[in-house]
C-alpha cells in the first residue's frame, strides 16, 4: 500500500550475474541548455544549500541531457531532500507535474549524514505529488515522459531495501513511461567489473551492471554523458567521504515507441 503525504520525504540512502554487454557507446556531446532550465536553476527561492552543491551536481547540464521540458510528467525516484525536485517543478511548469516517489526501506540502518538525507526543505511548487512505496510493491503513475533517479539506484541492491528483484523494479518503470519515454540513471561509479559488490560498503555500483539490468527490462540504451566524470576518484573510498566529488556516470535509456 502506498502512503501519501504532502511534503517530500527523505529517502534513506541480489547482485545479478553480468552477461555479455555490447561495447560502450561514446559519450554524448554536451546538450545545449534551454532558457527554461537556466531559469529554473537560477530561481531565487532555491535554498542556499542547494546552490552550494551546483558546482558538483551540474544541474543545468544533466537536466539538458535528460531532455526534461515544460509540460513533462516526471517520476523522480528517491528524491531525498528535494534538490532536483525543486528544479524539475520549475522546468516542467504549471502544465507539467513531478511525482516524487520514495522507496521505503525494510530495515532501518544508521547512515552517515549527507545533504540528501537531511530533513527536506519545503517546496514552493504546487505541481509536485509526493509518495512512498515499498520496493517489493513498487509502482509509478502511468503516462510519464521521464523517470529519473540520481545517486540511489545502487541502494536498491542493499539489504535495507530487501534487495528487490531489479528486473521487476525496472519493468515497473518501463510500464509507467509513455512509448518513447526515457529513464535517466545517475549514480556513483564503482570499479569496472565489480557488479554490485560495493553497493553496501562504498555506495557505488558498476555501470555495466546498471546497463545490463535496465536493458533486460526492455529499455534501449540511448547515450551516456561524462559531465559528472571525475578521473581523480580511484573508486575505493566511500562516497560520503568525498563530499560530492565522487566519479559518477549518467545514462539515458528509452522505452521503444513500438
Amino acid at each position: 500500500m502506498h502512503v501519501k503525504f504532502t511534503t517530500l520525504c527523505v529517502a534513506a540512502g541480489s547482485a545479478l550475474a553480468l552477461g555479455a554487454i555490447a561495447s560502450f557507446s561514446a559519450s554524448a556531446a554536451p546538450a545545449a541548455i534551454p532558457d527554461y532550465i537556466k531559469a529554473a536553476v537560477a530561481e531565487p527561492t532555491r535554498p542556499d544549500r542547494d546552490r552550494q552543491r551546483d558546482a558538483d551536481r551540474k544541474p543545468e547540464q544533466v537536466i539538458a541531457f535528460a531532455g526534461i521540458k515544460p509540460g513533462d510528467k516526471v517520476g523522480e525516484l528517491m528524491p531525498g531532500g528535494g534538490y532536483f525536485t525543486r528544479i524539475f517543478c520549475r522546468v516542467v511548469g504549471p502544465s507539467g507535474h513531478v511525482y516524487a516517489t520514495s522507496v521505503g526501506p525494510v530495515v532501518k540502518r544508521e547512515r552517515p549524514p549527507s545533504p540528501d538525507t537531511e530533513a527536506a526543505t519545503p517546496n514552493p511548487c504546487t505541481n509536485v505529488t509526493a509518495d512512498i512505496t515499498p520496493a517489493a510493491d513498487f509502482s509509478l503513475p502511468s503516462g510519464l515522459d521521464v523517470v529519473w533517479t540520481s545517486e540511489n539506484y545502487h541502494d536498491l541492491h542493499n539489504a535495507m531495501f530487501g534487495k528487490p528483484d531489479m528486473k521487476a523494479f525496472d519493468s515497473a518503470i518501463f510500464k509507467a513511461l509513455k512509448p518513447g519515454g526515457v529513464f535517466i540513471v545517475e549514480d556513483h561509479a564503482a570499479e569496472a567489473g565489480s557488479g554490485a559488490r560495493d553497493t553496501e560498503t562504498l555506495h557505488r555500483i558498476d555501470e555495466r551492471l546498471v546497463r545490463q539490468e535496465v536493458t533486460s527490462a526492455g529499455f534501449v540504451f540511448v547515450a551516456a554523458s561524462d559531465v559528472l566524470h571525475n578521473a581523480d576518484d580511484p573508486h575505493t573510498a566511500k562516497v560520503f567521504e568525498l563530499h560530492g566529488k565522487s566519479d559518477k556516470f549518467l545514462l539515458k535509456f528509452r522505452k521503444p515507441r513500438r
